[in-house]
């Protein structure tokens, strides 16, 4: 069964390509193609990066992706309170912080490498949420092949703890992104017309 995520406000980051394009959708906006490669590349390894380090973390915290721990707790599997949502209670109050501040970090990286790739406020703007995207979709990528999870893009996961947790099935940030990336293809090529 498909749900909202929660808190609902971040139901509304699925405008965040429709914004792109009633922005930029007419004229395109000039983005250097090169760089968006090779940010692919930044995005692939840093999805990686992320991946390891929530295993590890919940490796430490004893933690892990584990069907039968859901089994144990008498919470359905198919019961998102298992996978996500009840868990964040779970961890122990050291571990969120470190995550917490993890995930601080990841967006002052992502922010970082936009600054760096671009020269104007658009082209900045446009490589932040690129690599985000790409980052976004090797993260579960990577956790599903090194983890074996998420079980199912009906999966629930914290999306993010900052400012306050962030829950919702994996496929919500999956569309999210993929639709950014198509709307970054589609006003960096409409530029070129």
């Amino acid at each position: 069964m498909i749900k909202k995520t929660e808190p609902f406000l971040v139901n509304f980051l699925i405008l965040v390509p429709f914004i792109l394009l009633l922005i930029w959708g007419k004229k395109g906006i000039l983005i250097n193609k090169k760089k968006l490669i090779i940010l692919i590349a930044f995005g692939i390894g840093f999805g990686f990066v992320e991946a390891a380090n929530i295993i590890f973390l919940r490796g430490a915290s004893n933690f892990l992706y584990n069907r039968e721990s859901c089994l144990l707790n008498n919470t359905s599997i198919i019961n998102s309170e298992c996978e996500q949502a009840f868990l964040v209670q779970k961890i122990p109050p050291k571990f969120y912080r470190v995550e917490f501040i993890r995930e601080i970090a990841t967006i002052i990286m992502l922010i970082s490498i936009g600054l760096i790739a671009g020269k104007s406020f658009a082209e900045r703007f446009i490589f932040f949420l690129w690599v985000f995207a790409i980052w976004d979709i090797a993260y579960y990528i990577f956790l599903r092949l090194i983890a074996g999870w998420p079980w199912s893009l009906l999966s629930y996961d914290f999306l993010f703890l900052v400012p306050l947790p962030w829950y919702g099935q994996v496929w919500y940030p999956l569309l999210v992104s993929l639709l950014t990336i198509a709307t970054i293809i589609y006003i960096s090529i409409k530029r070129k017309n």
